[in-house]
């Protein structure tokens, strides 16, 4: 059996963290060995242990930590790992340089839409095959000066077992008291990137016209007590609620008669995207990094310019005031997703990536895709 190190030194919880719970879960499961090493005190590791996830606590410090480097190279020999795959830049340093100590293979994946410096490049170009999250991901590594046969963009996976028509979001409803509202969403980490600040500012139009509507912020992150704060400031207190960190995300999709993400910078493929179009959830996105990959406006969702309060309120509200022409698109969502981003399709073409590079040999990896 071949077993894949997963690591990751990140100390947040997003769609990075997320996407390898999901495919860690999912090679399990599939008749592969796989295991995450990341920090001790990181929610991922908190996350992994919830899930019965095999999981390892490595504390890396930077990219110059040669102890970590040496018991990440420790944990590949005794855990006889075939293949290691690093996400972000700390463990990608350190898991790179001991992988190539031991001759294994090494695969990168590079989750966000912001540009790479050619010095930064180097761990890029010392990993045998980079995976992207969307095409836009794929387009920025190239221009960094990676051969664009060493680069394969592969985005997340929706878990069709999760996410789907059947899933209900009346317990969700209950819970939060929101009854027959029209209810419109953020689903995202609370930082600056994902345009939260422009959702309030949308949100004040949207129940200006729509005093009924009600709006999620669901989440948490470095500027939830900001964000907070705001709600209070704009006197939108009685419409708008932050949920904080959830687990029943499908059925909060299900909950939701608009998503919403009004990302101002660094997106790739979102994942809130496909998993909303999964559940028949009708998507507002902004045109940044890989969301219009996934939308085509008018079609299956719509798209607004970034930082554009008023167009995403107008957004909201057509949404909103149609539901039929809502309930379309959603639908034309599904049969994208079904078709294209199911996690078995992606984790499909991520093992074919695995296979290509156990199957040639150190001396071929660098050399391109099969």
């Amino acid at each position: 059996m071949q077993t894949v190190l997963h690591t990751e030194s990140s100390l947040g919880h997003g769609g990075q963290e997320i996407r390898t719970l999901a495919e860690v879960r999912w090679l399990r499961s599939h008749g592969w060995g796989a295991l995450i090493a990341c920090q001790p005190d990181s929610p991922l590791l908190g996350e992994a242990k919830a899930s019965s996830i095999p999981a390892q606590a490595v504390r890396m410090r930077g990219a110059t930590d040669v102890g970590a480097l040496l018991r990440l190279r420790r944990l590949m020999r005794e855990r006889a790992v075939s293949v290691v795959h690093t996400h972000s830049s700390v463990d990608s340093w350190l898991a790179t340089a001991a992988a190539k100590s031991l001759g294994l293979p090494v695969v990168r994946t590079r989750h966000v839409s912001i540009p790479i410096g050619r010095r930064r490049a180097l761990v890029y170009r010392l990993a045998d095959r980079i995976i992207t999250s969307g095409e836009s991901v794929r387009a920025i590594v190239i221009a960094s000066g990676i051969a664009p046969e060493r680069v394969v963009s592969i985005s997340a996976g929706v878990d069709g077992e999760r996410f789907h028509a059947g899933v209900s979001g009346a317990s969700v409803r209950d819970e939060l008291g929101l009854g027959r509202a029209p209810v419109v969403g953020l689903v995202a980490n609370i930082r600056g990137s994902k345009g939260h600040n422009i959702f309030l500012e949308a949100a004040r139009a949207v129940v200006a016209s729509e005093p009924a509507a009600r709006l999620l912020i669901v989440g948490d992150g470095v500027g939830f007590e900001e964000v907070s704060r705001r709600v209070r400031d704009m006197g939108l207190d009685a419409h708008v609620r932050l949920t904080g960190f959830r687990r029943d995300i499908p059925e909060v999709m299900a909950a939701l008669d608009v998503l919403v993400l009004p990302s101002i910078r660094s997106e790739a493929i979102p994942q809130v995207i496909p998993q909303a179009l999964a559940v028949g959830t009708p998507v507002v996105a902004s045109t940044v990094g890989g969301s219009p990959e996934l939308i085509r406006d008018g079609e299956n969702g719509r798209l607004v310019p970034p930082g554009d309060a008023k167009a995403l309120a107008d957004a909201i509200l057509a949404l909103l005031g149609d539901p039929e022409r809502a309930r379309a698109m959603a639908r034309a969502g599904q049969a994208l997703i079904q078709e294209r981003y199911s996690i078995d399709a992606t984790m499909t073409r991520t093992t074919a990536v695995y296979r290509t590079l156990l199957d040639a040999g150190p001396r071929r990896r660098h050399q391109g895709m099969a």
